[in-house]
């Protein structure tokens, strides 16, 4: 009885510290590297073959202009719009994707007016059977949309103007 007491006990307390260390954290701005500041936000334009981006450096508003072909696949509409984004972590069990810096964003989600739309990030390997994702795909200079078609994958890399 005591023995069974001690290893309750035993299981109590490692299951409570490893509770505590997968924990949700109120700062979505979680670190690549431990106690590195994050990058500053993007500013400027970001232009690819089908349309801009333009941030304004708030770390939230956002202008688009896709043409009708990223427009299908993003499920956002054509033209020049306003917004807001957010980079997100991805699905991390339990609690889903969260926001991130960009450095480490496995998703970009922008949402114009009630419409909300998240694409991966990543690059696509030449021929589109694989695609790399993980952390630095997004840059300060670079913003590849990685977009998934027919169990294919191609990128859209949106570079800064």
């Amino acid at each position: 009885m005591k023995k069974l007491r001690k290893t309750l006990i035993i299981l109590f307390a490692i299951a409570f510290l490893c509770n505590s260390c997968t924990w949700p954290r109120d700062d979505g701005n979680m670190p690549y590297e431990p106690d590195t500041p994050a990058p500053d936000p993007h500013d400027g334009i970001f232009v690819s073959e089908h349309g801009t981006m333009t941030f304004n450096g708030d770390g939230k508003t956002i202008v688009i202009s896709f043409d009708e072909e990223l427009s299908q696949l993003t499920g956002l509409p054509s033209g020049e719009q306003t917004g807001t984004y957010v980079f997100l972590s991805g699905n991390l069990p339990p609690n889903g994707s969260v926001d991130v810096r960009y450095d480490v964003a496995h998703e970009l989600e922008i949402t114009i007016g009630d419409q909300r739309v998240v694409v991966d990030v990543g690059i696509a390997s030449e021929d589109g059977s694989t695609a790399t994702v993980g952390t630095d795909m997004v840059t300060p200079e670079r913003i590849p949309l990685l977009i998934h078609e027919d169990h294919k994958f191609f990128s859209i890399i949106f570079e800064k103007e």
